[in-house]
């Protein structure tokens, strides 16, 4: 007989996106030159009809991001036009009874700011601080749940430290200057946006890793335990007093041999090659919920263009996911990565992680399977093992 798990009253149900990945159009950004998404899945335009959809799938939350760049185009000029835009994409979610999760920054920083440096640059505290209390005063009375910055140490990572992203550069020292940016930009935006309402919810995502030994070898530990706070809980220690809820991204597993090398089992993998490991899920939720905070899993999916493998991963990620409930974790809510398949950064259009596909040629969505399974689990609020 299957089992039934079901999950606390209000559990928010839902899928995210960021606007560089699937609005279109966006010219203004530092990601704009380093690698053009042209019209992305052009969200921009069908936000509408996408979130009909939404509504249709039984989705009860939607997570997306405001695109910094469009809102901002020049140094202390806001466009009055594209903050119309983006209430009345609030305005839409909020009809249809969608509790919207609005992130501020997602990956994209815009050219008059990458143009003097960036996040690397001082000044992006306080350009970043003045945005975020523009966003507040203007989206207040709509947006749900704000979400500062997507994944700084990622951010840092790959575009300072290892040139993959935008801005391309391998500079150890800048890598550092840039989070120490960040988490000052997040503190100090969550005391502008709180401000302006007192009573906002404002909080951060991290890509938390389940890290683990390779064995019980007292080496194998220590380079785990290492790995894991530096990954896991440097910069959240920086933030951890300006926290509303923490967002956990979860996608990856390391098992770490001494002096620090990756063995995974990779008994299934993505198209990207990623393993899905769907405990450790429960082990990065237990791990943050040590901080005393409510948590969202704030993305939670995998590449998979033939939908082989989505559905199952879903569920046993949320099989987890509730036994870490079960112990006592304060989750509130799941958000899918992704809502419909979009630009995957430097990877371009083949990755899909879309519980919807897209067809660039025509901008056609067509709900997947899974988004059917998912649908029954977001309508029943309980998971079927």
């Amino acid at each position: 007989m299957p089992k039934v798990l079901s999950f606390p009253k209000g559990f928010l149900w839902g899928s995210a996106t960021s606007a560089f990945q699937v609005e279109g159009g966006i010219e203004n950004a530092d990601w704009s030159q380093f690698a053009p998404a042209k019209d992305a899945a052009d969200q921009y335009r069908l936000f509408e009809k996408d979130f009909q959809l939404l509504s249709q799938l039984s989705q009860s939350a939607y997570r997306f991001s405001i695109e910094w760049s469009r809102v901002e185009p020049k140094e202390g000029v806001f466009d009055e036009r594209e903050i119309a835009h983006y209430r009345k994409v609030l305005k839409s979610l909020r009809e249809k009874n969608i509790t919207s999760m609005v992130t501020l920054h997602h990956f994209t920083t815009p050219l008059w700011l990458a143009d003097k440096g960036g996040w690397a640059n001082g000044k992006s505290v306080e350009h970043f601080t003045a945005f975020a209390e523009r966003m507040a005063k203007e989206y207040g009375d709509l947006v749900d749940l704000w979400v500062t910055i997507n994944e700084p140490v990622n951010y840092a990572l790959l575009g300072y430290l290892m040139g993959r992203w935008a801005p391309g550069k391998k500079n150890p020292l800048l890598f550092f200057v840039v989070l120490r940016n960040m988490a000052r930009g997040h503190n100090a935006a969550f005391k502008a946006i709180h401000k302006v309402k007192n009573d906002a919810q404002v909080g951060i995502v991290r890509n938390v890793v389940y890290i683990e030994p390779f064995s019980p070898m007292p080496w194998d530990v220590a380079v785990a335990a290492i790995a894991r706070f530096f990954q896991n809980r440097w910069f959240l220690n920086k933030v951890k007093d300006s926290l509303d809820f923490i967002g956990v991204n979860y996608y990856f597993h390391s098992r770490l041999l001494f002096p620090g090398i990756q063995v995974n089992k990779n008994k299934v993998v993505s198209d990207l090659g990623w393993e899905v490991y769907p405990e450790g899920i429960y082990h990065v939720v237990k791990e943050i919920a040590e901080y005393g905070l409510p948590i969202y899993i704030t993305e939670n999916g995998l590449a998979d263009a033939k939908d082989r493998l989505r559905a199952e991963s879903i569920k046993e990620h949320l099989k987890w996911l509730h036994k870490a409930i079960d112990e006592g974790a304060d989750v509130k809510g799941y958000f899918h990565w992704s809502f419909i398949d979009n630009i995957e950064w430097e990877r371009g259009t083949k990755p899909r992680f879309g519980l919807v596909e897209v067809d660039y040629a025509t901008q056609k969505r067509t709900p997947r399977p899974s988004a059917f399974m998912y649908k029954n689990i977001c309508k029943t609020n309980k998971v079927e093992i």
